[in-house]
């Protein structure tokens, strides 16, 4: 099916709104040029054929080493329809999706999909702890955000353990997951998340302060 995906992408190429697309994503990519909206109305007759079926990893590879920017939208969409089905022997699969075309528009979804599987198995936070020190940013970035929807369920000591781990840092892309990863928690636990920024307030980027305490009241 991956290259009836491929085929469909190409039929409705469009290389004035590919060039758009292209340029916010920093000409990183190559695109097709069809907007997600479009492009999730394209897919949905074909992932309503695979609804009843099991999560076919080669499918996902398929469509993440293609060309078009597109497929690996295409290949999370399929992820989120079969999220269901992810165990924690899945959890490399998706280390090679976090580490391969790496930008922070698909990392962002894989992160959900990352914690899912970390709710499974409690035995996968030793894991995510080597990520965290990982010197790939996007497997770091992904240990810091992957309990953001856990809400009430969030595990405070890693939370805590993969943040530290990075603090000092000067990237935006790490600063920033650190903020939004204490914002998301101080709407269940804000006097948590604000005694953390008084302990590690120094350490923290400016960036994350301003996020980690965005909800909280001052």
């Amino acid at each position: 099916m991956s290259k009836q995906i491929l085929f469909l992408l190409e039929d409705n190429a469009d290389e004035q709104q590919a060039d758009k697309m292209s340029a916010y994503m920093q000409n990183r990519f190559v695109f097709a040029g069809v907007p997600k909206p479009k492009l999730k109305e394209l897919i949905k007759p074909y992932l309503a054929k695979t609804a009843k079926e099991q999560l076919d990893w080669q499918f996902v590879f398929e469509l993440w080493d293609a060309e078009y920017r597109e497929a690996q939208y295409v290949a999370l969409e399929y992820l989120q329809k079969h999220h269901k089905q992810l165990k924690p022997s899945d959890l490399d699969h998706l280390k090679r999706l976090i580490t391969t075309k790496s930008w922070w528009e698909t990392v962002d979804s894989i992160d959900a999909f990352v914690g899912e599987i970390l709710l499974q198995d409690t035995n996968l936070k030793d894991e995510i702890l080597k990520w965290a020190v990982n010197e790939n940013l996007w497997l770091r970035r992904t240990a810091i955000d992957c309990q953001q929807k856990y809400k009430e369920k969030t595990d405070q000591e890693l939370l805590e353990r993969v943040i530290v781990a990075n603090l000092n840092s000067e990237e935006f892309f790490i600063n920033k997951a650190i903020g939004w990863s204490l914002r998301d928690y101080s709407k269940v636990n804000p006097d948590w998340v604000r005694e953390f920024v008084e302990r590690h307030g120094e350490q923290m980027a400016p960036l994350s302060i301003k996020e980690a305490t965005k909800l909280i009241e001052k």
